[in-house]
């Protein structure tokens, strides 16, 4: 099987090896003719960013880059590529890299043309209303890893430095126009970037499996996924030249984050917080918070985790599910415990008070209250 196509949801995707290629033509279908490239630090001088810079450079596109983007990006570097944004005179973005890169790229877009903070687009109730629609700029989204999906979000992920707090900046217009998913931009990942960003993929596919909402289209392409990530991050990790598990674990990210339009829980309730004050890689964080979340929502999805571990071939139902899911942890190279990533005790009031405002507490399917959060966070530990 031909690991190409050309798709249309949730956007215009064009997947497959060797695609960067087509990026002149995705900013002609997007009308973007003098881009900004927006990345992250670590990427900026790697090979694979400055062979995308030539590609733009031939096509007459410039090499504009932006890349000061910290792990966790925050409101200051957003500030700072937009004022380069709008310095360059460009029109439009190219988001590139992983998470970080891609969630802040989407936000100089979105931000450039607005006259209010960004804090004022949270995503609380009808904020997303507020915004100038017709001064977002058209996005390209590149992807390097294959975890966070936000190539295909509605959404970026943005702290705030100053109350170290994870906010979630929504509108529908921050959907990239053209995603490249180009599996051989991922070959270069270390094994623990790897591991991190693979897991969070399956985090996504987990939660909104989890999810109560009544979503049956998510819910199918969270139970594939899961069966992506199965089958193909531990060859991924064993093998990081291995263009079909790369391949098919770029699929298994965009879907994780199609799916969790019907929700997420206390995986990503626990993570944003500590990301915010400890700054820890998030997919990480996800995979150790996921066995201790899998425990405390036991008693409500133990049934359809039942059916799913039939799917995915895994033994005795539930229980052999949880037990999987440690077990992949421990083979990729994953702590086991929320100290291991420098989370104290002391901490937990505070982190319990970041989760309780996170929207993405809404998809848990049992209610996440001060205490039982407390008590979750204790156990993850």
């Amino acid at each position: 099987m031909s690991l190409v196509g050309n798709w249309s949801y949730p956007t215009a995707i064009k997947f497959g090896a060797g695609r960067i290629k087509e990026l002149a033509e995705a900013c002609a279908q997007a009308g973007i003719k003098k881009p900004l490239l927006v990345t992250d630090k670590g990427l900026a001088d790697l090979p694979v960013t400055q062979s995308t810079l030539d590609i733009m450079e031939a096509a007459g596109l410039g090499r504009g880059m932006f890349s000061e983007v910290d792990p966790n990006p925050n409101e200051k570097n957003l500030e700072a590529g937009v004022a380069a944004y709008n310095a360059g005179g460009h029109d439009g973005v190219i988001a590139f890299g992983g998470g970080s890169g891609l969630d802040l790229g989407k936000m100089v877009a979105f931000m450039c043309g607005q006259s209010r903070p960004v804090w004022d687009f949270e995503d609380i109730g009808d904020w997303w209303t507020r915004a100038d629609a017709d001064a977002i700029a058209p996005i390209i989204a590149v992807p390097t890893t294959a975890g966070t999906g936000s190539e295909v979000g509605r959404a970026s992920v943005i702290t705030d430095s100053i109350t170290h707090q994870k906010k979630i900046i929504f509108h529908p217009k921050v959907l990239p126009t053209v995603v490249i998913c180009d599996p051989e931009l991922t070959v270069g990942m270390p094994k623990f970037i790897t591991a991190g960003t693979g897991l969070d993929a399956f985090a996504h596919c987990v939660e909104a499996f989890s999810s109560p909402h009544y979503h049956p289209m998510s819910q199918g392409i969270a139970l594939e996924g899961m069966r992506l990530v199965k089958d193909y991050l531990p060859r991924a990790y064993a093998d990081g030249t291995d263009i079909e598990a790369r391949a098919q674990m770029m699929s298994a990210a965009a879907m994780g984050a199609t799916a969790f339009q019907k929700g997420l829980g206390a995986i990503h309730a626990m993570s944003h917080p500590i990301g915010a004050h400890f700054n820890t890689h998030h997919g990480t964080t996800n995979a150790v918070c996921m066995p201790a979340v899998l425990d405390f929502n036991a008693p409500v999805i133990a049934d359809r985790f039942n059916q799913a571990a039939s799917y995915l071939g895994i033994e005795g139902g539930f229980d052999g599910f949880r037990a999987y899911v440690q077990e992949l942890n421990d083979s990729l190279g994953i702590p086991r415990k929320l100290s291991d990533l420098g989370v104290t005790e002391a901490s937990i009031p505070e982190l319990v008070k970041g989760a309780i405002i996170d929207p993405s507490c809404g998809g848990n399917p049992i209610e996440l209250t001060e205490a039982n959060l407390t008590e979750l966070f204790k156990a993850a530990l």
